[in-house]
C-alpha cells in the first residue's frame, strides 16, 4: 500500500503507511524542522505541522490518515504567504524567544495557524491557550508571547487594547556578541539568529547523513538495537511507551535532627530539556555529539552517546545515529541531587544530600557554615553539572534567614528578585558587560520560569528501588505559559568581564517564590504562585 498527499505544495507518495507522520516527514522526506521531543507521546508540540491548515502533532498521527490531505511544515509557510517564515523567525530572534531553537519551529507553525484564523494580535489569552499544546524549557514563555505580538501584529487585526510591548533589540545589535552571551548562559557554544528559531542550529540528529543506521537502546538494557530506520530500531529495541505514575513523590531525605529555625527538603527533579540526546559518527571519524546549540542546563556534559556512535560506526562500517528516547533521558540522564537542610539563626547547620561528586565543593563555594552530609539514595544519577546544583540550594536556604532575595553566584553575578501581590516577578541582575541585553533578558526570564516550577510544581517520582516512575514529559510539572507570570528584568550597567547571570537569577527567584509562599519546608510546595 502507499499513501499520496501534499507537503508544502508538492505531491508526494510514501509506502510505509503505518509510520507516524513525524517519521515520514523526517526520515523519508528530510523535513528537519519537525522535531521529536517526547518519543513519541504527543506531549511536547515540537513536531507540530498544519494539516489542511489546522495544527496537529505529527508524532501520533499515522501517515495513512493524511491520504489526500495537505501538510505544511515550517519550510512551507512561505508557499501561501511569502515572507511568512522570516517574519516569525526574525520576531523570535529580536524578542529572545528562541534559545536552543529546538521547540520553536513547532511553536511558530501553531502560532501561524492561530494567525490564519484571524486571532487578534492582542488576544494574549488565546495565545497562551494555544501554547498549552507545547513545552519550552528555555525561554519562560513571556518572550514567545512577545514574539507573537510583534509578528502577528503585522498581519492580524488588532482589538482595542494595544499588544504587549516586545523586547526591543539594540539598534546596532551584534549577533556575535549575542552568541557570546548565550554561550555564557547556556554553558555550551551557542548561536543566535533567525535560523536558530527555525530549528537550524545544527542539532546532531538533523545533521546526520542520509542512510545512516539508527541505534536505540534495548528496553532490557542489553545494548543497542541497530537498524536502517528509527521505527525498526524502536521495534527491535522492544521500546514500550512510558507512562505517568499516580504515586506520590515525597522528598527522599529527612532533615537532620536538630532544633532548626529553617528547614528545606527537595526531591528528584528532571531537567526536561526538549532536545533529546543524539550523536552520529562516520566509520573512523570524529562523532557529532549531543552538545549542539545548548547544554541542556548541564545535563549533557557527561553524555556517552558520542563515544557510542563512534564504536557502533566502526563496528558496522557505516555511519550510525545514536538516539536516546524520552524514557532513556529520564532513567539515565543526570538529576540535581535531592537535599534536606536544617539551619540555625546564624546560618550554620547541616545539609544532607544524595551522594554526588563535587557537591560539597559546590556548597562550600557560597558558604562555609553548612556541614555537608552525603548519603547513598537509590535513584537515577545525579550531577553538579546541572544549573547551580548544590550551591543554589545552599545559597537559597542561607539567604532565607535574611530579609532580601539577593543571591551572589560563585561566578560573581548578583541577582535580586521580588514578587508583588499579583504574582508578578521583577528581577535585577548584574553580571558584567551584558554583551546583548535581548539574550540576557531571555535567559533571566527562562531562569525565573525554571525556579518557579522547581519550588512550586516540578518533581520526578522515583520508586523505592531507585527506578523513575514518571516517564512522560508532561509528568514533570513544568509550568505552562498560562501559569507563568509577567517577568520584568532590569539589567544593571556593568563594564566588568561578562559572567553567567541566569544561574544567580534562578537562585534569587527560587528564594523569592519560597519567601512569597511562607517558607514551606518541602519542594515542590504544590501551591501555584498566583
Amino acid at each position: 500500500m502507499s499513501v499520496e498527499f501534499t507537503v508544502n505544495g508538492s505531491s508526494v507518495r510514501v509506502d510505509d503507511v503505518d509510520a507516524s507522520l513525524l517519521d515520514t516527514l523526517r526520515e523519508q522526506l528530510g523535513m528537519r524542522s519537525v522535531k521529536d521531543g517526547c518519543s513519541p507521546q504527543g506531549q511536547c508540540g515540537c513536531c507540530t505541522v498544519l494539516v489542511d491548515g489546522q495544527p496537529r502533532v505529527a508524532c501520533v498521527t499515522p501517515t495513512r490518515r493524511i491520504a489526500g490531505r495537505s501538510v505544511t511544515t515550517l519550510e512551507g509557510l512561505d508557499a501561501d504567504a511569502p515572507g511568512c517564515t522570516e517574519r516569525w523567525t526574525t520576531a523570535f530572534s529580536d524578542c529572545g524567544a528562541s534559545q536552543c531553537g529546538f521547540c520553536t519551529p513547532g511553536i511558530i507553525v501553531r502560532l501561524e495557524g492561530l494567525a490564519r484564523r484571524g486571532t487578534a494580535a492582542d488576544d494574549l489569552p488565546a495565545v497562551e491557550r494555544a501554547l498549552a499544546a507545547h513545552l519550552c524549557r528555555c525561554t519562560g514563555w513571556r518572550t514567545i508571547v512577545e514574539a507573537w505580538s510583534r509578528a502577528a501584529g503585522e498581519t492580524t487585526p488588532a482589538a482595542s487594547a494595544a499588544p504587549a510591548a516586545p523586547a526591543q533589540p539594540a539598534p546596532s545589535r551584534s549577533l556575535e556578541d549575542a552568541a557570546r552571551r548565550a554561550t555564557l548562559e547556556g554553558g555550551a557554544p551557542q548561536r543566535v539568529g533567525p535560523d536558530v528559531a527555525a530549528g537550524r542550529a545544527g542539532f546532531a540528529d538533523d545533521t546526520a547523513p542520509a542512510g545512516a543506521l539508527v541505534a536505540i537502546a534495548r528496553n532490557d538494557g542489553s545494548g543497542w538495537a541497530v537498524a536502517s530506520t528509527r521505527a525498526e530500531a524502536r521495534r527491535m529495541a522492544g521500546r514500550i511507551q512510558g507512562r505517568r505514575t499516580t504515586e506520590a513523590a515525597p522528598p527522599p531525605l529527612e532533615v537532620p535532627p536538630g532544633d532548626w529555625v529553617r528547614t528545606l527538603r527537595t526531591t528528584w527533579v528532571e531537567p526536561a530539556y526538549l532536545e533529546l540526546d543524539a550523536a552520529w559518527c562516520q566509520p573512523g571519524g570524529e562523532p557529532v555529539g549531543p552538545l549542539a546549540n545548548g547544554g541542556a542546563f548541564g545535563a549533557k556534559q557527561s553524555s556517552e552517546l558520542a563515544d557510542t556512535a563512534r564504536r557502533l560506526a566502526d563496528e558496522h562500517g557505516l555511519p550510525v545515529r545514536v538516539l536516546w528516547t524520552r524514557e532513556d533521558a529520564v532513567r539515565h540522564g543526570p538529576k540535581r541531587p535531592p537535599m534536606a537542610a536544617g539551619l540555625d539563626a546564624d546560618g550554620s547547620g547541616i545539609l544532607r544530600v544524595a551522594r554526588t561528586p563535587g557537591v560539597a565543593e559546590a556548597v562550600a563555594s557560597v558558604t562555609a557554615d553548612l556541614s555537608v552530609e552525603e548519603v547513598d539514595v537509590p535513584g537515577p544519577p545525579t550531577s553538579v553539572d546541572l544549573r547551580g546544583a548544590g550551591w543554589v540550594e545552599a545559597a537559597v536556604v542561607t539567604a532565607s534567614l535574611g530579609d532580601e532575595n539577593v543571591i551572589s553566584s560563585p561566578d560573581g553575578a548578583e541577582a535580586h528578585a521580588e514578587i508583588d501581590d499579583d504574582g508578578r516577578i521583577t528581577v535585577q541582575i548584574r553580571c558584567g558587560a551584558p554583551l546583548d541585553e535581548v539574550v540576557l533578558r531571555s535567559y533571566c526570564i527562562g531562569a525565573a520560569h525554571m525556579a518557579l516550577g522547581w519550588v512550586t510544581s516540578e518533581s520526578l517520582t522515583v520508586g523505592a528501588d531507585g527506578e523513575p516512575l514518571d516517564l512522560t514529559v508532561r509528568s514533570f510539572g513544568i509550568p505552562r505559559a498560562s501559569d507563568t507570570p509577567e517577568v520584568t528584568v532590569h539589567i544593571e550597567p556593568d563594564d566588568g568581564p561578562p559572567v553567567n547571570g541566569s544561574d544567580a537569577v534562578f537562585a534569587a527567584c527560587a528564594l523569592a517564590v519560597w519567601r512569597h509562599q511562607g517558607f514551606p519546608p518541602s519542594w515542590p510546595t504544590g501551591r501555584p504562585l498566583r
